[in-house]
C-alpha cells in the first residue's frame, strides 16, 4: 500500500521556492469602513449646522391690495427666541424684473405675524422673502 502525499512534490530548485501563505490583514476592510462612516457623519453634521433648523422661518402668508405701485404684505415669521429681527422682501413682475424691496422689522416673540406695505414700481407677481436677521 503507498500512501498518497498532500502536497504535490515537485523537484528542489526547479520551480522556485513556495512562499509561505500570509496572513490577511482583516483590520485594513474595518479602518476604511470606519473611517468612511466618520467622513460620512462629519459631511453630515457640516450640512446640518449650515442648511438645516435655520434661525428664522418666514414666508408670505399672504397679499391684499396689489397695485402697479404697492402691495400690502402679511408676513409669518417663526423665531428661535424672542429676539426682534428684520427680513428682507423682494417683489418681482411677471418677467421677473425686481420692482420692490424692502427690509421689514419684525417685532419681539417666537412667532410673529406682520402686514406691511410694500412699495413697488410696477405690478409685482411674486413676493418673496429673501431672508431675516437678527435686528
Amino acid at each position: 500500500m503507498t500512501n498518497a502525499p498532500t502536497a504535490p512534490m515537485f523537484p528542489p530548485g526547479r520551480y522556485g521556492h513556495r512562499r509561505a501563505p500570509r496572513r490577511a490583514r482583516r483590520w485594513v476592510p474595518v479602518a476604511l469602513l470606519v473611517l468612511v462612516l466618520l467622513g460620512t457623519l462629519a459631511l453630515a453634521l457640516r450640512l446640518y449646522g449650515r442648511y438645516g433648523d435655520p434661525p428664522y422661518q418666514a414666508s408670505v402668508a399672504g397679499t391684499e391690495q396689489v397695485t402697479g405701485s404697492s402691495a400690502t404684505v402679511t408676513l409669518t415669521v417663526r423665531k428661535r427666541d424672542s429676539r426682534p429681527a428684520l427680513c428682507r422682501l423682494r417683489a418681482r413682475d411677471s418677467s421677473g424684473a425686481e420692482v420692490g424691496y424692502a427690509e421689514v422689522p419684525v417685532g419681539q416673540g417666537t412667532s410673529v405675524s406682520v402686514r406691511y406695505t410694500l412699495a413697488t414700481t410696477a405690478r409685482p407677481a411674486v413676493i418673496d422673502v429673501l431672508s431675516c436677521r437678527v435686528a
